[in-house]
């Protein structure tokens, strides 16, 4: 099944949903109210910013009083290695509903019963989790979809016919919603032959054709693509973040340490950003908050041998996954791109399939600009991945597509919000459904 199949079929489910949740209100079912607010109760009292991320306060806080919640926000320490907080130690739910199911007596129908009765609750859980990650996507890209939305349906509402100057201004429509200019004069071409093919008059008629195009781009773009991570066969599993100042880099890390370390992996941080006035404690602040290890060293080292250390620790200490946070750096900055080329020569030597991830993090709020980043670090250096942050607070979401078409980079995470769960999986399915939908008439 094509995504166009999976985003028409999700449409309709979607339309299908709205009555029934009109008529469901009367009635006294918890089934709705349940999948609308799976939310991860420890990541949502985490703030998070793209610059530097303040300390967790101690779990006790929850029953204090507002007032002192807030005091002690307004009087937490700057040095958050000074009072470092033990990670609790939450075991998933999953694994606490099959611990349950390995101390129940061996009988037959014993084991019936609790595999009939678990089994709808283990999926009721796994569908209110997909349902609660779709949710995120639209709600990341209610820009990016507002605004694509509004600049499509002003061009329909200018043109009473489809002409050679409809696909003109087409083009540049394409073109301001970041598509890219070598993809946005594809579509163009494509549209022309594909609108006479299906005899479209109507505005809504040019409309699905646009859209069911677009959305068949963003398909082609990904074959062939793996969005997941490289992981490690055994062994530790290295990944390498780069990426210039101020996109996110470091806060990047800590979230996905935050996944990493919920999944039940050992993880430890390396901070050969040593360049950056604050970024080695941004990193800390982040290790005490997640619970993991991290390596560092002083402000102005050799980063290489930061690298050296950490890979060290994380092959001689069976960690699962090593995360190596780098300065900020120009791509056209010889030094600085031969001290990444040396990083990577130090984590080869050591563990023969590092780094397993090279991930370009990228701001989607500069549009084009990252393009020009994402061009010039992919000659430079072996990216493998790009994490794309911010998207939430831009409507420049078409970035997506140049990425893919034109670089044929794929996009392994993307950031749809502050809190550590924002930070998703990039999932194409759920990304053109939060990009387009409501575009589709039938």
């Amino acid at each position: 099944m094509g995504l166009f199949d999976i985003f028409k079929r999700r449409s309709k489910k979607n339309e299908e949903k709205e009555p029934e949740k009109s008529t469901e209100q009367t009635e006294p079912a918890t089934e709705t109210p349940a999948k609308e607010e799976v939310q991860p109760s420890p990541s949502s009292a985490v703030s998070t910013s793209d610059e530097s991320p303040k300390q967790t306060t101690d779990p006790s806080a929850d029953v204090q009083t507002t007032e002192k919640s807030a005091q002690q926000a307004d009087e937490q320490p700057e040095e958050p290695s000074s009072t470092p907080t033990e990670p609790t130690k939450e075991a998933p739910s999953q694994p606490q509903e099959e611990t349950k199911e390995n101390t129940q007596e061996p009988g037959e129908e014993a084991s019936q019963t609790s595999q009939a009765g678990q089994q709808p609750e283990a999926d009721e859980h796994n569908e209110a989790a997909a349902e609660s990650t779709t949710v995120q996507y639209e709600k990341g890209l209610e820009k990016s979809r507002s605004s694509f939305g509004e600049k499509l349906n002003a061009l329909l509402a200018n043109f009473r016919h489809v002409d050679e100057s409809f696909f003109d201004n087409l083009e540049d429509m394409l073109i301001e919603s970041d598509v890219g200019f070598e993809t946005s004069m594809r579509i163009t071409d494509e549209l022309r032959d594909e609108v006479k093919l299906q005899n479209a008059k109507k505005p809504k008629d040019v409309q699905n054709v646009i859209v069911k195009k677009l959305i068949d781009m963003y398909d082609k773009a990904g074959n062939g693509e793996n969005p997941a991570i490289n992981m490690a066969k055994s062994g530790p599993t290295v990944i390498l973040f780069v990426g210039v100042n101020g996109v996110g880099k470091t806060t990047t890390i800590g979230k996905m340490a935050k996944m990493y370390k919920d999944q039940g992996k050992k993880v430890v941080l390396a901070a050969a950003d040593t360049f950056r006035a604050g970024a080695i404690e941004q990193l800390n602040v982040w290790a005490v908050r997640d619970g993991v290890d991290i390596v560092k060293g002083k402000a102005k080292s050799d980063p290489a041998s930061v690298v050296y250390d950490a890979v060290q620790k994380a092959r001689d200490d069976n960690y699962d996954v090593l995360m190596v946070d780098t300065a900020g750096r120009l791509q056209n900055k010889v030094n600085l791109m031969n001290e990444l080329s040396k990083m990577k020569k130090i984590l080869t030597r050591e563990i023969p399939e590092a780094p397993h991830e090279v991930l370009l993090v990228l701001d989607a709020t500069t549009g084009q600009n990252a393009m020009t980043q994402a061009k010039m670090f992919k000659e430079a250096t072996d990216v493998t991945g790009i994490v794309l942050t911010k998207l939430d607070g831009t409507a420049r979401g078409g970035i997506v597509l140049a990425i893919r078409s034109e670089l044929h980079l794929p996009v392994k995470y993307v950031g749809l919000g502050e809190k550590v769960t924002d930070l998703k999986p990039f999932d194409p399915n759920d990304f053109v459904y939060g990009l387009f939908k409501g575009l589709i008439s039938e």
